[in-house]
């Protein structure tokens, strides 16, 4: 293994934490009714092209992790099928959050990605910037 592939790994780990939590608090905002651990990861098979993210024991720590934030309540019910099962919910404040997330993370990938111009850059005298009448275009991921 190289050593140069520390800080990659690194990011990758804390991204695809806040991935879970987002994921997370977006299929239990999405629900109809309170989920328990196996039909979130049901769910979220579907949702991601991803599954190595969602690993159960990834989900598991991040629902406790969240709970214990008051971002979801749960309750433990007993189940005729096997052991008692815990179901979430998502909370007002998990709501709250969600969005405030969901809104940023669109400014924040503008910022990762800015539009690029089309044509031959034209700036504005002394700022750098393109001119008004410069047009530009978003980068696909």
């Amino acid at each position: 293994m190289v050593e140069d592939d520390a800080p990659i790994r690194k990011f990758q780990k804390e991204l695809n934490a806040g991935i879970v939590a987002l994921v997370l608090l977006a299929t239990l905002a999405d629900a109809s009714e309170p989920l328990y651990g196996y039909q979130i990861a049901k769910q979220l098979e579907h949702k991601t092209s991803d599954p190595g993210i969602m690993k159960q024991g990834t989900l598991y720590p991040v629902l406790r992790s969240l709970s214990a934030a008051g971002l979801l309540d749960s309750r433990v019910e007993p189940s005729v099928s096997g052991p008692p099962r815990r179901y979430y919910t998502i909370t007002a404040a998990g709501r709250r959050v969600l969005q405030t997330v969901e809104r940023g993370f669109a400014g924040q990938r503008r910022a990762a990605r800015p539009p690029q111009p089309l044509g031959p850059a034209r700036t504005c005298s002394g700022c750098h910037r393109p001119s008004a009448g410069t047009r530009l275009r978003t980068q696909q991921a």
